[in-house]
This record gives C-alpha cells, sequence and structure tokens, in this order.
C-alpha cells in the first residue's frame, strides 16, 4: 500500500498515470489526502472543510477518463461554484452559503478527473494578499508557519506545497493566483482574460480584472489542466481563441531564443526586498546563459491613475458582493460580520457614483495599450512576484480598524506591486518558484506575455523548470515526513 511519502511525490499527471495503469485506486488516493488533511490542517489552518464521503460517491458513480482521473483536489470558497458545497468566501456574512449548480469551470474540473476532497480558505471575498480571514483564522505557510502562505488563494497553496493534493482550484483579480505561488514556491499561472469560462453566474468577474484557474507543482501539470478547462462556455460575454495545438503538445516545443525585458523596480516606486532583488539578478543570468536577450525596462504608465481605477473597481465589487451574499445568506451586512478594511471597501463602493467606475474601467482600457506597445518591443518581461519574502502572520491584517479602503488597498499593492499591472491588461502572466531566500523561504519570478501567448510563459517556464528544477524542494511541514500506511 502506498506510504504518505510516496503519495506526495507525484504531480497530478502522476497519480492519474498509477489510476489509469490500475496500480492504484482512486479511493485510496482520496484516503491519503484525507489523511494527509487530518494530519497537517492542524499546523495549516488551510481546509475548511472536508468531503470524504462525496468524492467516494463521485468515484462510486463513474469519473471521467480524463487527464486527471482520480487525482485528489481542493477548491478554493471563492467564486467557484460547487453544486452544493459550502463557500464561505472568507466572511461571517456569507458562512455556509451553497450554490444548487455547478460552475462551467466545476464541470470541467470534473470533466477532467479530479475528485475534490476539499474546500480551502480564502481572506475575506478575496481581498488581501495573505489568507488570515476572522471567520477562519490565519493560514500558515509550510515552510515556515510564521509566515502567511500569500492570498488570496492561500489555503490552496499552502495545501499543495505540503503535499496534501498536488493541484487546487484558485484565482487572480490582483495577483492570487501568483501571490501564493510565490509565497509558497509553486507554480501559478495566471491565463489571459476570456480564456477560462466564468459562467453562470459571472459575465467579466471584477469587471474583467480577474480570472479562475489552479495552482500546481509542475508545469506540465499546468499545461494539460489549461487544456481541459480553457475555453468558452455557452453564451459568455466574451472570449479569447485557444491555439489549435494543444497546450500539453505546445509546452513540450524548444522556446524560441526570446527577448525579454526586466525590472527590479516596480512602477509604482515601492521599495524591493534585496533578497527579492538578488533572485532577480540570478534568472536575468539564467535567462542569458539559456539563450536569450535581456534588457533592462519596463512599461510606463500614469501609475496614481491607475491605483484609484484599482480601488474604484474593487470596492464597486466588494460592494456589489457583499449585497449578493447577504440575499443568499439571508444576513444584514454590518460591522459585526463583515472585517473591518472590508466594511470601509463596502461603504467606498456603495457611495461611487457609476461615472467612477466607468472612468475606472476607461482607465485600465488606456493602460492596456499602453502597455501593449510596450509588448511590441518584448516576448516577456521578468520581475519579481512579489517586492519582499512572505509576509509574517499578521501584518497584512484586514481587521484592522483604523484603516480606509485607500490605505488598504495601497498596503496590499505595496506588498505586491508587480502583479496587479497584468489584471487590468489581462495578459497571461505566470509566477515559477525559482530561488529561495536565506532563511529558506520561497522567492517567485513573475514572467508576463504577450495577450493570449501562455505558449510562450509555459514554453520558457519548462524550459527553467529543466535548468533549475524545484519539485524535490519540500518545506518542513509536508506530507514526506509522514510515514504511516494506509491501511486496506
Amino acid at each position: 500500500m502506498m506510504k504518505l511519502s510516496e503519495y506526495a511525490q507525484y504531480d497530478g499527471l502522476g497519480l492519474a498515470k498509477l489510476v489509469k495503469d490500475k496500480q492504484i485506486k482512486a479511493e485510496e488516493l482520496v484516503e491519503l489526502s484525507i489523511k494527509s488533511i487530518k494530519k497537517l490542517n492542524p499546523q495549516l489552518n488551510s481546509v475548511v472543510s472536508t468531503l470524504e464521503e462525496e468524492a467516494l460517491n463521485e468515484i462510486n458513480n463513474g469519473l471521467p477518463n480524463g487527464p486527471f482521473i482520480g487525482v485528489p483536489f481542493l477548491i478554493k470558497e471563492l467564486v467557484l461554484h460547487a453544486k452544493n458545497v459550502p463557500a464561505s468566501m472568507g466572511s461571517q456574512l456569507a458562512e455556509g452559503t451553497r450554490i444548487p449548480v455547478d460552475s462551467e469551470l466545476m464541470a470541467r474540473f470534473r470533466k477532467a478527473g479530479f475528485v475534490t476532497v476539499g474546500t480551502t480558505t480564502t481572506p475575506e471575498f478575496g481581498y488581501n494578499a495573505a489568507t488570515e480571514a476572522v471567520l477562519y483564522g490565519p493560514t500558515r505557510n509550510p515552510w515556515n508557519l510564521n509566515h502567511s502562505p500569500g492570498g488570496s488563494s492561500g489555503g490552496s497553496a499552502a495545501s499543495i506545497a505540503a503535499g496534501i493534493t498536488p493541484v487546487a482550484h484558485a484565482n487572480d483579480g490582483g495577483g492570487s493566483i501568483r501571490i501564493p505561488a510565490a509565497c509558497s514556491g509553486l507554480v501559478g499561472l495566471k491565463p489571459t482574460r476570456g480564456r477560462i469560462p466564468a459562467g453562470p453566474y459571472n459575465s467579466e468577474p471584477l469587471n474583467g480584472i480577474a480570472i479562475e484557474f489552479a495552482l500546481t507543482k509542475t508545469v506540465r501539470d499546468t499545461a494539460q489542466l489549461l487544456d481541459a478547462v480553457s475555453g468558452p462556455d455557452i453564451g459568455c460575454y466574451s472570449w479569447t481563441e485557444t491555439p489549435e495545438e494543444e497546450y500539453k503538445q505546445l509546452f513540450k516545443k524548444q522556446v524560441k531564443p526570446l527577448r525579454i525585458a526586466w525590472s527590479a523596480q516596480p512602477a509604482s516606486g515601492v521599495p524591493v526586498d534585496e533578497e527579492c532583488i538578488r533572485a532577480l539578478h540570478e534568472t536575468v543570468n539564467l535567462c542569458k546563459e539559456l539563450g536569450h536577450e535581456v534588457i533592462e525596462a519596463s512599461p510606463q504608465y500614469d501609475t496614481e491613475l491607475f491605483s484609484l481605477a484599482t480601488l474604484r473597481i474593487w470596492t464597486a465589487n466588494i460592494y456589489k458582493m457583499i449585497e449578493g451574499t447577504a440575499k443568499l445568506s439571508g444576513r444584514t451586512p454590518s460591522e459585526n460580520n463583515i472585517e473591518a478594511a472590508i466594511w470601509q471597501c463596502y461603504l467606498y463602493g456603495k457611495e461611487m457614483r457609476a461615472s467612477h467606475l466607468l472612468d475606472a474601467i476607461e482607465t485600465n482600457a488606456t493602460v492596456s495599450r499602453q502597455v501593449g506597445h510596450f509588448f511590441t518591443n518584448y516576448d516577456v518581461f521578468l520581475t519579481p512576484t512579489i517586492a519582499t519574502l512572505p509576509a509574517k502572520i499578521g501584518l497584512l491584517n484586514a481587521n484592522n480598524p483604523t484603516i480606509d479602503a485607500k490605505q488598504w488597498t495601497e498596503q496590499i499593492f505595496t506588498y505586491a506591486p508587480f502583479t496587479n499591472l497584468f489584471n487590468a491588461t489581462g495578459q497571461p502572466s505566470i509566477s515559477l518558484p525559482l530561488k529561495t531566500s536565506q532563511s529558506g523561504l520561497p522567492i517567485g519570478m513573475q514572467f508576463t506575455g504577450r495577450f493570449a501567448d501562455e505558449t510562450t510563459l509555459l514554453q520558457l517556464a519548462a524550459q527553467l523548470e529543466e535548468a533549475l528544477p524545484w519539485n524535490d524542494r519540500k518545506p518542513s511541514v509536508h506530507v514526506s515526513s509522514l510515514e504511516d500506511r494506509v491501511r486496506g
């Protein structure tokens, strides 16, 4: 019988191959993942609820023969809808909320063969770069329990990094896939706007700046998963055309020599930690060694107007999310069930004029065109993913009663000043776990490609993964340290 330490060595496709070759049963993988949750979750606080009975019923009803058949999977409690599964959105207002149908993306996860074994933590309504909702308590980083695994997909990130599952759902409205990937040592791709379906209840989440996908351990899982879930759903508002050849084949092809721009300086001018800058310079040198042309350059745009646009889009949508949640839960929004900074965002959004939201959307459109011109000269733009090492628990406190909506937004994007731009432009952007700090914490590097060009990013990521492998690195809190055998 497979050991937990053996289970944690595999990526998603590796586990699926074992199931397809009948070397292990999907039921056993569920048992392994549930045992991992029970043993590690008291330390990590990354999983909200387990769905063992539902998972076994799903297997008994017959799994689709998808690329990830039988692979245990976790879903973040935000945006994605799984039929009758609690999705509390990190909020006391939403606690226990259930949706009676699968969203289109959830249906595609199921069709890919995943078996959902639980749900993961998120900050309240996803508006934090750490995952420390009052509802759940803080989620901790398996590399160092005093630090955050990032946010807003921090529960998913901590779970994968610790070996509980190899893949987990995540979404990204300002860096919420890439930030936790950087903090937790994972692969985090934010796909192009319109690549992943958002229906049936969302058209363009966060007015087009947010997108759904997942976190993984390997580039090949990311490529295969993109094939499995991308493409428009029926009647969607807009979409991005998929390439004729599948990503699982495209990413294996040798990447051409690229023209890569890089910068250690965010456009906002906030300071960057010296260890992140060192890691960036080492990555620049590696790219040169791999035959790419690497040039220091960065896109220019009005950062003050862009920051205002971010504030307005997020607060307008926070207001809408809270009002919608109140209708679902039957509860009245108040300072008693909404965290202090998020409550200020709600009030800001409530008082906003429609013309201000339209101005924000127009600002993002202008910025997108300016950045688009920059990318006519470069294939890829390289930066650190975040400006510092993973934050200590409590640093990004959304229940701070002294902070207003503008200050809260500035605090998030001072910590993570490189990610948000590419939510506005809709470009694909990936964080790769290329470096570690002197204290052993992960340092992610962000690579951003031209609109709709995930292919180049995945090919470059595969080249870097081969040159600087990361999958054998294990945090101190990890399933590999648990040698108990699962009893038959």
